[in-house]
């Protein structure tokens, strides 16, 4: 039986797709969901947002997220099937 890693991608012009990565067992639920975890560190990287420096200080929080290295999206999640 094959399983599934399916990866959530919000593309920069709005459109939402899915990835997937089949792979065969003996990989279980929880090794397929740090393998989830796996592919975000691997393909792409965090931010935590935007600082504003002086006079305000504030913290854009909305900016932060898994980015994609290929420059397509962002990562909203995952799961497997």
């Amino acid at each position: 039986m094959v399983k599934t890693l399916v990866i959530i991608i919000l593309l920069f012009n709005g459109t939402v797709v899915k990835d997937h990565i089949s792979f065969t067992p003996p990989i279980d639920v929880m090794d397929c969901w740090a393998f989830g975890n796996t592919y975000y560190e691997v393909m792409s990287t965090h931010r935590w947002g935007d600082q504003k420096g002086a006079p305000d200080f504030r913290f854009d929080a909305m900016r932060q997220g898994w980015y994609l290295n290929d420059g397509r999206g962002t990562i909203q999640g995952h799961y497997c099937e």
